[in-house]
């Protein structure tokens, strides 16, 4: 069996190269990146890449049929990573995280794959002041990054049959600790300031709802999917990826993080303009689904588990979202030293 996985070099893909190193030892595994944040490594101790059979350097756009030969299954996992970084150019998002990622999956088919598992977002419910969102909910994408995620889904659709089965996990908010770990989310973001400041400043007034699930959970997903029979979902299938205790509000999140970590004030902002993005989402059809593989880690354990890899790292930096735990700051770092063009292609000789 051999399995390519787009993307593996950012902040997820070494928790699921190590989840299907784990899972079939005997699989030849294989990565695809243009290696943008290969060097944003934090608290590893082997290079993840070691764990991979090759190691493929290609920006996603790039794909041809010739690196999808032999393949069996493929984990897309490239993206423009989230709302921030799909500010800085809408089409250029579109272009990696829906066209290519189509494209992706099209020469996947005709060469011959089997299983194509495409890492979406429950970011794309939007805004949702009604009950929790099931697969089977409008969608309402605020955002350059939640829009690509629907117009992928909608357009992988079309290409499953029952030789090419497409799976969707539209993920909750990944959180907790990696061999590459990014502070541009909600929870991380928390921690980090708690240890550094022994404060968090919520930034909204903190009734915003978010579901959550560790990014070794959505490893263990993406190894289900990639692995699913038929009678699981079928030939195509959409599926809200978490569990429904993982459904937070921002100011519940931060109250948690004080708990773990003692002495840390929160501070709400009462006068904070709304935040639109505010969804619960029910995570029932993935519990019927995929039983084996539900979520193991709990809040207070990713908690605890990114405050002692801060420790191991020696974090101590109150200037970090200016840095490249931040993956918007990355970009805008190589980009402006010259090293990566507008469209986010490596510039020779740099």
């Amino acid at each position: 069996m051999k399995i390519l996985i787009t993307g593996n070099m950012g902040y997820v893909g070494p928790c699921v190269v190590q989840q299907l190193r784990n899972a079939y030892p005997r699989a030849q595994l294989v990565g695809l990146d243009t290696g943008l944040f290969a060097h944003c490594l934090t608290a590893a101790d082997v290079l993840p890449e070691t764990r991979l059979d090759g190691q493929m350097f290609m920006d996603v756009r790039d794909v041809t049929h010739d690196t999808l030969r032999g393949v069996d299954a493929v984990v897309s996992l490239a993206a423009i990573s989230n709302d921030v970084m799909g500010t800085l150019d809408e089409e250029l998002t579109l272009d990696i995280n829906w066209r290519a990622s189509v494209r992706l999956a099209a020469l996947a088919r005709e060469c011959g794959a089997r299983s194509f598992v495409f890492a979406s977002s429950c970011s794309v419910y939007g805004h949702a002041e009604e009950g929790a969102k099931t697969e089977r909910s409008s969608v309402s994408p605020l955002t350059a990054y939640a829009r690509s995620k629907v117009m992928a889904e909608e357009q992988l659709r079309p290409l499953a049959h029952q030789d090419f089965q497409i799976t969707c996990l539209r993920f909750a908010t990944a959180c907790g600790m990696s061999e590459r770990l990014r502070l541009d989310l909600v929870l991380n973001d928390f921690v980090a300031a708690a240890l550094v400041s022994n404060r968090i400043e919520i930034l909204s007034d903190g009734s915003p709802w978010r579901p959550l699930i560790h990014v070794r959970d959505m490893a263990r997903a993406i190894e289900w999917a990639v692995g699913r029979s038929a009678a699981a979902g079928g030939d195509w299938v959409i599926v809200n990826t978490g569990m429904d205790e993982w459904n937070h509000q921002v100011k519940e999140l931060a109250e948690a993080v004080a708990r773990e970590i003692p002495g840390v004030v929160t501070v709400v902002n009462p006068d904070a303009v709304p935040d639109k993005r505010s969804y619960r989402v029910s995570f029932e059809l993935f519990r019927q689904l995929a039983p084996a593989h539900q979520p193991r880690v709990n809040l207070p354990q990713a908690i605890q588990e990114l405050k002692s890899g801060l420790a191991r790292m020696r974090f101590g930096d109150p200037g970090f979202r200016n840095s490249d735990f931040m993956r918007v700051k990355a970009l805008s770092s190589l980009r402006e030293t010259g090293r990566l063009g507008p469209d986010l292609r490596w510039v020779a000789g740099r």
